[in-house]
């Protein structure tokens, strides 16, 4: 019988793992790192993950129920969609500025069949779509791309925040405040390109 991948050591494994990849990339990373970091030895990891790649998708798992978990719900705090989106986009944008190695492994997520970002592009299509129903977003928009893109804005840019920094003097000038100005930037351009005329 195969053990519950809630367990301590499985769970430490885990933990390791995420540290590990998040630093290193899934082929930077070694089995060897991870055993020793999560006190157990390769055979054990191998016994509940199988291979490195299984335990990298255990990982991605993982990552993807905490964004998920963290945007449960529907966000409160206005009854159109609109203020709706907006608040969703706010609060997503936040939970990952807050959990950078989750970035990170998320968009390393290609090399597994894990889908970490479904959870936060559904959110984003029903709150869409119920704005589509009310009027006040566009009926030729296609929800699920509008979503998709709305997340790659702020993806993309907590992956590459201080490139952007640095590649842009006015915005490496106001570092500091910049995440939070991309943030409502960001979800300004999305509001405004949904927003039915």
């Amino acid at each position: 019988m195969k053990p519950k991948l809630s367990n301590s050591s499985a769970l430490r494994i885990i933990a390791a793992a995420r540290e590990e990849f998040s630093r290193r990339g899934f082929d930077g990373a070694r089995v060897e790192q991870i055993a020793r970091r999560a006190g157990v030895n390769k055979q054990l990891l191998f016994y509940y993950f199988h291979s490195k790649r299984g335990l990298f998708t255990a990982v991605l798992a993982r990552g993807a129920a905490e964004l998920e978990q963290a945007l449960a719900g529907p966000p409160t705090g206005g009854e159109r969609p609109l203020d709706r989106i907006r608040l969703a986009l706010g609060a997503q944008f936040d939970f990952l500025a807050a959990h950078p190695d989750l970035v990170t492994l998320l968009t390393q997520a290609g090399r597994s069949d894990a889908r970490p970002f479904a959870p936060a592009i559904k959110r984003l299509v029903v709150l869409l779509a119920e704005g589509q129903g009310r009027g006040q977003v566009r009926d030729d928009l296609d929800p699920h791309l509008a979503a998709a893109q709305a997340l790659v804005l702020m993806v993309a840019y907590l992956g590459l925040e201080s490139l952007i920094a640095m590649s842009a003097a006015p915005l490496g000038a106001d570092e500091p405040a910049l995440r939070e100005r991309w943030k409502e930037a960001a979800v300004r351009l999305v509001l405004d390109g949904v927003a039915a005329h």
